[in-house]
């Protein structure tokens, strides 16, 4: 699976474009018009509420809720509970540094499909250095366990060129999510974090696009612009050990603020990890380490389940075309539920659009 991506010179923004294609602001507003056409219609926010014990509250309705962009309430036009079918990717590192866990991560992929609803549908994808798509969407649970029988590590340890995680999500979202997928929509990130494609270290500015950077070259911050541009969760499962200051009260309490911060070294948590725990936050998942359960299985059994507890919520907006690419702030209240824990992406992310 494979793309051919260049930046906008109008927008800065990351765009598919054909191999050997010039991109101007026709191109530009072509191939941008379906995530264009999302966002300037409607915002949907997925969350999911849970009591102080970590039970999740399932029976809600629309007027439990309140949501609020960059403070100002809006009203509530779409709601949905987690009784409509969900579309779930499987992204598997099969990369020869998880050979060891390979056997274990094709059982409790099978095991996070069992967990899902009958209706969900489920893609499998599988990466080294290039990304290859196992299984289309589908709900048929015979061709979802074919194609998880098809990610073999050793097939790929031919694939040289590192581990490309984070273009390995970026294709996820951009071509097996591609056609308006509506309704819940979430990855299942298996991997170790340590990528190889992107440059990351706890600078934060290693996040960004760079002058002198080449316009096609995919960076941290396209990758989460595209998942919050259509509301794409990232459940990420890391092989590496938890950093002891990144508890479960600590992430949360980083749940609106960035971890891509100038004193990141100080924590002591490393870059690949830093930069996987960032991309769970700004898509409203959340970040499981394998050596914190007694099995893997044991963590996809608990990612179904959250799943299986979503809801999801939608207002509209005025389609006010702009040059200006911008973040708004999401805040999510339930009433009469004081002291409940409600998870979602802290903010969705407003492409530029063209007059």
């Amino acid at each position: 699976m494979d793309v051919t991506w260049q930046r906008d010179p109008a927008t800065g923004e990351l765009i598919s474009a054909p191999p050997g294609a010039r991109i101007d602001s026709s191109t530009a507003a072509s191939s941008r018009a379906p995530a264009i056409r999302v966002t300037s219609q409607i915002v949907p926010v997925t969350c999911s509420v849970f009591v102080s014990g970590g039970t999740a509250i399932t029976d809600l309705q629309r007027s439990d809720f309140r949501i609020y962009e960059d403070g100002a309430p809006q009203q509530i036009a779409y709601f949905a509970t987690a009784t409509e079918p969900a579309s779930v990717a499987l992204v598997i590192d099969a990369s020869p540094s998880v050979l060891r866990d390979s056997d274990e991560m094709k059982r409790a992929a099978v095991a996070l499909v069992n967990g899902l609803a009958p209706a969900d549908q489920v893609a499998v994808v599988d990466f080294s250095a290039h990304t290859y798509l196992q299984s289309d969407f589908s709900s048929d649970r015979e061709l979802i366990r074919r194609g998880i029988d098809r990610v073999d590590v050793h097939q790929l340890l031919g694939d040289v060129g590192g581990s490309n995680i984070y273009q390995a999500v970026y294709l996820t979202a951009a071509k097996v999510f591609l056609g308006g997928r509506e309704g819940r929509k979430a990855i299942v990130l298996l991997t170790d974090g340590q990528d190889s494609g992107l440059g990351l270290t706890l600078d934060p500015a290693t996040a960004a696009p760079k002058p002198g950077q080449p316009n096609n070259r995919l960076t941290f911050e396209d990758l989460a612009r595209s998942l919050a541009a259509a509301d794409i969760q990232i459940f990420a499962v890391s092989t590496e050990p938890r950093p002891r200051i990144m508890t479960p009260d600590w992430l949360a309490g980083h749940q609106d603020s960035s971890l891509l911060v100038s004193d990141a070294p100080k924590s002591g948590v490393p870059a690949y990890t830093l930069y996987l725990a960032e991309l769970v936050r700004r898509s409203g998942g959340q970040l499981y380490f394998l050596r914190d359960s007694a099995s893997l299985a044991d963590i996809f059994r608990r990612i179904a389940q959250r799943i299986g507890s979503e809801y999801t919520l939608g207002y509209y907006l005025p389609a006010v075309p702009s040059n200006h690419a911008a973040w708004h702030r999401l805040r999510i209240e339930v009433l009469g539920h004081p002291g409940a824990t409600i998870i979602h992406r802290a903010a969705y992310y407003a492409p530029a659009t063209t007059p």
